[in-house]
């Protein structure tokens, strides 16, 4: 009888860890199963057409890449986290633009993790970001603090404090992104003295 080891062992998976740098991102439409249940399969199949299409778009002008489909979701990689962390807001803007009748959410983390047999990724930042993303609200995007860089300048960051991610040893100090025009916008908005009628 083959023992799992001895496969191991054969195939060199324990020798062959490429351990790489990357930056993850999932995405996911929000409330897509009641949309189903609701609107029926071919109206969820339209909605689905049309937000990989956008996922694309979006992935090809910020360098980033699909690294698998998801169902009504997806997850990104990118090789440094500025691309990926501007074209996952900007993703979350256009959505609505394009109106989308559900949401996006998503969850960003990065970090080393081991590049397995090609085209998938094994470690914590791919945990942490599909966790993330989970956790998010609908119209939310969630990141590791250490995921975002200073340099960033289309995007405002958010502290939302350290959180128990099922999964991760630690308290995970999370921030929220958003575009920097929304987050002007909405400190102007409540900015403004009430109206008076």
């Amino acid at each position: 009888m083959t023992r799992f080891a001895d496969v191991s062992d054969q195939y060199g998976v324990a020798r062959a860890a490429n351990r790489v740098e990357r930056s993850f991102a999932f995405v996911d439409l929000s409330g897509f199963t009641a949309f189903t249940d609701s609107e029926g399969d071919d109206r969820a199949v339209e909605i689905l057409a049309a937000f990989r299409t956008l996922v694309r778009d979006v992935a090809s002008a910020h360098a980033v890449r699909v690294a698998k489909w998801l169902g009504d979701g997806a997850m990104l990689v990118g090789v440094e986290s500025e691309p990926l962390i501007e074209a996952i807001v900007d993703l979350e803007h256009r959505i609505d633009d394009i109106g989308s009748p559900l949401p996006l959410r998503a969850g960003i983390a990065a970090g080393r993790v081991i590049l397995f047999e090609g085209d998938d990724y094994i470690g914590r930042p791919v945990n942490l970001a599909s966790r993330l993303c989970d956790l998010a609200d609908p119209h939310e995007v969630l990141a590791e603090r250490i995921a975002v860089s200073p340099l960033l300048v289309n995007t405002a960051v958010e502290p939302v404090g350290r959180h128990e991610i099922a999964g991760m040893l630690e308290p995970v100090d999370v921030v929220r992104l958003t575009s920097s025009a929304a987050a002007a916008a909405r400190a102007e908005t409540s900015a403004a003295p009430p109206e008076i009628r």
